[in-house]
Parts: C-alpha cells; structure tokens; sequence
C-alpha cells in the first residue's frame, strides 16, 4: 500500500512539534517536506525548532524550507510568549543543527513545485497562521486543485477566540491570509477549530504518563514542555489535524458549510465565519471537525514518543 505523502506548514511551538513527530511515527505516512512560518516564534526559531525535531526523530533527511517572517499586512505583534520566547520552552540544546540545514528553496516556492509535481497526491497539514499558503495560491491559482486535501488548525466555531476575543490564535496573526486560503482552496478542506480541540482535551494524567517514557523522544518532550503552566487538561491542538490526515476515522462527525473570515469587524478580526444556512450559496463546503476518536488519537500521540 503505497503511503500517504504529506506536506507540513508550521509555526513550530510546542503543539506543532507534537504534531510533527506524531506524523514521523505513522509507518504510513511520507512526510516530503516541511515548510516554515512565523506564528508561535520568530521564522528563525521556527526553522531551528524543526530541525531540533528532525534530529530528535533521527528524520534529518527531511527538506525544510524558511518561509514568510510576518503577515501580509506586516500587523504582527513581536510578543511571543505563551511556549516560550523560541516556541519550545526555551529549553535550548547547544547540540540543535543550526539554519545552515535549511534548503535554499524558500516555503513558498517549495509548496508549488512539490504540490504539482505530485499533482492530485498532496495531502497539505498547515499547523500555523496560513501566510505560505496564501502567497502560494497568488502566484499559482492553480494549486488547490492539484491538492488532495487540505486540513488546518485554525479558526473558531463559535466566536471567542484565544488570540483576541472573537479570533483564534492561527487566523488572527494573519486573517487576510486566512481568508484567502478559506476563500481560494477549493480543494477538500478540513479544519480542527479551537473549540474542536478543547471540547476533545486529554487529560493532565495522560500527559503526564505520556512524557515519562523511557525513551529520548519522551524526554525532549518533557524538557521543551517542563515551563508550560499546570493546566487541568491537555490540549495538543495541532496534533488533531495531523491525525486527521493520517488516520481519516479518527474524526467521526463533521459539520459541512461554508467558511469565510471576518477582516474588518472592530471585535472579530480574524473570526472564522460559517455559513451554516447557505445564504452565501457557495460551490465549495468546508468540513468542519466536531467529535474525535480519543481512543485512537490517544494511541496515535503515544506512539509518537516511542
């Protein structure tokens, strides 16, 4: 069976390299590249967190690629703190590989040639604020529709946001972006909301077993997330989009409409807006995630850490 080839954009933090490694662990999964952005870090800790990933993983092999540093409209807030200031704990390694082992190629250009080189195949996982994407799709319209899938971590379902009131994290940073990937993709789409993810936490339990493997992966883990605050739950947002892609039964209900995002509004900048009532009689429905296997995904994170 052949496996499934896989394209990750990212803003590596934390939950991004939950996600990553979660992709690295599936034996039916080709990971054909990874593609940097600005989001939880600066695009060059995002680039260097990668990599530290990559060489966790032993997957040094894997081509990535620096993409775009701020929003198209350059509103992006300097302030990053919420993994740290370099997205994984500030728990630096002297031994990480340094930007030296990033392709020349830049994100953008890469997201092009790989999707129609392997058109109708690609299955595009983009874990951060959509910036590549919607530089991408300017300067290739085409490209949606050489596109498997698309499955993204971002958006809201029901208006408050973890960014601003109305926004999620991902959208907010850069909502024009967003809406030009909602808008312009018209590929099959996927979207793991904010809410999605919280309503299908995992316990602090868990995460704690989960980190005290006995193995090198569980280690880094553990070392990148040791500052994070207690929280009562668990919550890796991005790894639900990730197994979306690898494992499609894992999600077991969607809500299917169309999507839009809110640029202008004073509160909602930045807000996913859903057509639930087809007012806006558009072609193209999003599938928007509503309830997930939490056995299996459970099982899927674990293994990610083995």
């Amino acid at each position: 069976m052949a496996k499934i080839p896989l394209l990750v954009d990212v803003d590596c933090g934390v939950d991004d390299a939950q996600a990553l490694m979660m992709a690295l662990a599936a034996p039916e999964v080709e990971v054909l590249g990874i593609t940097c952005c600005f989001g939880n870090t600066t695009i060059d800790h995002v680039c260097k967190n990668v990599l530290r990933v990559l060489q966790v993983c032993n997957r040094m092999e894997i081509p990535v690629f620096r993409g775009a540093s701020n929003s198209l409209l350059g509103e992006i807030s300097a302030q990053y703190s919420h993994f740290g200031g370099d997205g994984l704990g500030d728990a630096e390694d002297p031994s990480s590989p340094g930007l030296e082992y990033l392709q020349e190629e830049d994100a953008v250009h890469a997201l092009i040639r790989i999707i129609n080189q392997y058109e109708g195949k690609i299955n595009l996982v983009a874990l951060g604020p959509l910036t590549n994407l919607a530089l991408a799709v300017k300067i290739d319209p085409s490209l949606p529709k050489k596109l498997n899938k698309l499955c993204i971590m971002g958006g809201n379902l029901e208006g408050r946001g973890n960014r601003s009131v109305c926004a999620e994290f991902n959208f907010c940073l850069d909502p024009e972006a967003a809406y030009i990937v909602t808008n312009e993709f018209t590929c099959p789409m996927f979207i793991a909301t904010l809410e999605f993810t919280r309503e299908n936490c995992l316990t602090a339990e868990y995460f704690k077993n989960w980190v005290n493997q006995d193995t090198e992966k569980a280690r880094f883990m553990k070392k990148i997330t040791a500052k994070l605050p207690p929280r009562p739950t668990f919550v890796s947002y991005d790894s639900y989009a990730m197994a979306a892609v690898i494992e499609e039964n894992i999600i077991t209900e969607y809500m299917q409409c169309s999507v839009s995002v809110e640029l202008h509004g004073r509160y909602a900048r930045g807000m996913l807006v859903l057509d639930t009532d087809d007012k806006w009689k558009k072609e193209h429905k999003a599938f928007l995630m509503k309830k997930c296997n939490l056995d299996r995904f459970k099982e899927r994170l674990w293994n990610a850490l083995l």
